[in-house]
């Protein structure tokens, strides 16, 4: 065999070659690393272990939460071993699991938790600081809560290989107890949760005014000498005349303020910033959000917040593209285990009317009327989905929505756990999400499995 021999001059073409073609491969590279995905879930109400499960469509789930970016749930839950006892009033059935149950959402891909909600004070300050530890301890990020109003209200931060994210949670459902508070340097703050208060005004008939006005002088309530006018304050609610009736809602100025000025100032140090906002109220059926929420949500986009996820009415809510943000207003649930707790406190089964000789068991059949009634019977509260929004240098690229099953029908030891819809029940709960979507303008397509909206350019 002959030797080959290479010219200088083709060795020098061949580097030069070798070099614009690392370039060109480093771009890609570069350019792939600028879209930062998020993988974003409603609430999280965990009371037995997720990593023992190994259907193809649960690991599945698994896999697109952990191959996202990062991953975010409301966490409707407290971690601890009964240290504390619980308070006087709670967020409706006490939630509290073990603490290694933490460790699950991680294992499960979860980075970013909010404790925001009417749950964080079941049981007390101790209850909540216990939560805040194990799931730090479990090497997740937590927002929403802390020892005094300014540390509930930080933003937190999340570094990604693909950008940073900064992470703000609040809720408007929350026992007052709970409710963050300042101090003036005189006694220690308030510890508790991230609080967006809001008014609310029963607009009704002059005719339906006068009546009330009526009865509250005949009660006592309200002077003899009191005239009926468009305005009226009665049993601790307010009345006012008005064509539309109904009720209307207004988010706290101040709690507004407050926030959209931690939003400005998370902007300036993230590349993605989102705001978890965990709410309750509604506007008429429990699909619908209230005025105020979407007066927040339409306020914390304008301060700089490229993302809002809602949670909270245990159902989907529509989903809204405001100046090319997304705002998710419910996510509903991803787990919703709140039938296998291990304890509840006297006041829950007080509420039914239970004596110490009954337990769990009987409460939940009591609750739901042996599975008639409530949550196991509405078959919304377990069909959800994950949103997953993807940035490229911060601007909003697609949103894919990812139907799940919460096993609705199935048995107490079965339902509330979260894994990918097959495709009849994916294609009803996409369909579903576009009718609550469509009076924000907000299209939702089904494409092969999944829904997508698609962004105009």
């Amino acid at each position: 065999m002959k030797p080959i021999f290479i010219s200088f001059k083709s060795l020098r073409k061949i580097f030069f070659l070798l070099i614009i073609l690392n370039l060109f491969f480093s771009e890609i590279k570069g350019q792939e690393q600028e879209s930062l995905s998020l993988a974003l879930v409603g609430d999280a109400i965990i009371t037995r272990k997720l990593s023992v499960y190994k259907e193809p469509a649960f690991l599945k789930m698994i896999e697109l939460l952990r191959n996202s970016d990062a991953s975010f749930a409301n966490l409707e839950m407290l971690f601890h071993d009964y240290e504390s006892y619980p308070a006087h009033q709670g967020g409706g059935t006490y939630m509290r699991a073990d603490p290694i149950m933490a460790k699950e959402l991680s294992w499960a891909g979860f980075d970013l938790i909010s404790i925001a909600n009417n749950h964080a004070g079941d049981y007390g300050v101790e209850g909540l600081r216990h939560t805040l530890r194990y799931i730090k301890e479990a090497g997740m990020i937590y927002a929403g809560a802390g020892e005094s109003l300014r540390e509930a209200r930080e933003a937190k931060f999340l570094e990604t290989a693909n950008g940073r994210i900064g992470f703000i949670a609040c809720t408007s459902s929350f026992p007052d107890h709970i409710r963050a508070g300042f101090s003036r340097g005189d006694m220690p703050s308030r510890p508790g949760i991230n609080p967006l208060r809001y008014s609310s005004t029963q607009v009704i008939s002059q005719d339906h005014m006068n009546q009330l006005v009526q009865i509250g002088k005949e009660t006592g309530n309200i002077s003899q000498n009191y005239q009926s006018g468009e305005r009226l304050r009665l049993w601790g609610q307010n009345f006012e005349v008005g064509a539309e009736l109904g009720i209307k809602t207004k988010a706290s100025p101040k709690d507004m303020e407050d926030i959209a000025t931690i939003v400005r100032n998370t902007k300036q140090l993230s590349d993605v910033t989102i705001l978890s906002i965990h709410t309750h109220q509604r506007k008429g059926s429990n699909s619908n959000s209230p005025d105020f929420i979407r007066e927040f949500a339409h306020a914390m986009i304008d301060a700089g917040a490229d993302a809002i996820v809602g949670h909270g009415p245990h159902t989907l809510r529509g989903i809204e593209i405001y100046k090319g943000k997304p705002i998710f207003y419910s996510l509903n649930n991803f787990m919703f285990q709140n039938e296998t707790l291990l304890r509840l406190p006297d006041e829950n089964y007080q509420r039914y009317g239970m004596g110490p000789d009954q337990h769990l068991g009987d409460y939940n059949a009591r609750r739901s009327r042996n599975g008639t009634a409530g949550f196991p019977a509405r078959a919304s509260v377990w069909e959800s989905v994950i949103a997953v929004p993807v940035w490229k240098e911060g601007v909003l690229q697609s949103i894919k929505i990812y139907p799940i099953d919460l096993g609705f029908g199935t048995s107490v030891t079965v339902r509330g756990r979260p894994m990918m819809a097959d495709e009849e029940l994916g294609k009803k709960i996409i369909s579903d999400l576009n009718q609550l979507s469509e009076p924000y303008g907000t299209k939702i397509e089904w494409d092969n499995g999944i829904g997508v909206i698609r962004l105009g350019k």
